[in-house]
């Protein structure tokens, strides 16, 4: 092979590999000013640290009696301490002893523990410690499927899932500004990787790669707990949708509508008129002040009572998309995953990962990367 044939095969691979990989804020939820890094089992993990220019490495491996680590905020700088060594640095970068993906325990002390698997950056952020982990996209995939979904789920209802999931990861990225995604309902649930024989990993390799596309791209697939009898596009609930993204056609969800989960909630006047003006925005606003269910969604009737104003209504979320209640349901009368995504998606089609990125830019820069090279 010719050094230039080489030297695009890297390029290529490289590209391939961005395509393949998202980045995740985690734990942000939390607003940490101190994280513990801890090992797993046979599973050493390379820190690597800047001290005053000067690269730094510390090794954490449970049989060498240092398997943890303590990074600290201080003003604008994290303190990092492994055992008795003690280092101020402007960022931490958490990789295996091959400089790839690395298992670890990551833990804001007293609060919250989770189990991850990729390269960890940590930096310091607007007061707080931002970590971030480069994941694997089928990582991620089946990270999220668990979250999002009941342990009851059957599988074809997860497949459903793991295609929506990965869609939205490849298309609708760049959400926040340093990194793709957070790990809350703001983008998706996130939590550990399943375990590879349970249905969450089964469903995410049963469909590994599968995106949906309309008119030839990726779209940001969306969904919701339940939809309340019929899905809802971007516009009925006053979120913008760009006009070459996927409209979100509106259909019956059969079974919500003749079992609707149904809900009642009082709030105050002034909230009641914040709602009936309608929109995502109005809801989300009264539940970060109430609590993440305090309007469940935003398929309701009001009534006056007393000082107060009752809300009634019907559904879980947005309504957008694909329907986590009646999919389930669907899945459980015989429905395979593509019947499921062909009904809450409609007009759109499966095509790879890899296509949807090249389509949405990674072709221009591949083509931008041959013209550059000798």
């Amino acid at each position: 092979m010719s050094l230039k044939l080489k030297l695009l095969a890297v390029v290529l691979a490289a590209h391939i590999a961005a395509a393949q990989e998202v980045h995740i804020g985690v734990l942000g939820l939390f607003h940490p000013h101190q994280l513990i890094l801890k090992t797993v089992p046979v599973q050493a993990l390379v820190i690597e640290a800047r001290d005053q220019g000067r690269q730094k490495t510390y090794v954490l491996e449970r049989s060498s009696g240092v398997d943890a680590a303590q990074i600290t905020l201080s003003g604008d700088q994290l303190i990092l301490q492994v055992g008795d060594q003690v280092v101020r640095t402007s960022d931490v970068r958490v990789v295996s002893r091959g400089t790839a993906a690395a298992e670890f325990i990551l833990a804001v002390p007293g609060k919250i523990s989770r189990h991850y698997r990729g390269v960890l950056d940590v930096k310091a952020g607007s007061g707080v410690l931002v970590p971030v982990i480069a994941m694997d996209l089928e990582t991620a995939v089946a990270s999220a499927v668990q979250a999002e979904s009941d342990p009851d789920t059957p599988l074809e209802a997860l497949k459903a899932q793991a295609v929506a999931t990965r869609s939205y990861f490849v298309a609708g990225r760049r959400q926040h500004h340093d990194f793709d995604f957070c790990d809350t309902t703001h983008c998706q649930f996130l939590r550990e990787p399943p375990p590879p024989d349970s249905d969450f990993a089964r469903a995410t390799l049963a469909t590994r790669s599968l995106v949906l596309a309309y008119r030839d791209q990726a779209v940001a697939a969306m969904f919701a707990r339940s939809c309340g009898g019929r899905t809802r596009t971007p516009q009925e609930v006053g979120l913008s949708n760009n006009n070459d993204s996927y409209p979100y056609f509106p259909v019956a969800c059969d079974y919500c509508l003749h079992n609707p989960w149904r809900w009642s909630r009082r709030v105050s006047p002034s909230e009641a008129a914040d709602l009936e003006k309608g929109g995502e925005s109005f809801r989300l606003a009264v539940d970060r002040q109430r609590g993440w269910d305090a309007v469940p969604s935003n398929n309701f009737t009001l009534r006056k009572d007393g000082d107060d104003v009752i809300l009634e209504g019907a559904g879980q979320g947005h309504g957008i998309g694909l329907c986590q209640r009646g999919s389930k349901a669907m899945a459980q009368a015989g429905a395979s995953f593509r019947q499921i995504l062909d009904h809450y998606y409609p007009n759109t089609t499966l095509i790879p990962a890899i296509s949807a990125a090249d389509r949405s830019g990674a072709s221009t820069r591949w083509a931008n990367s041959r013209a550059a090279l000798p």
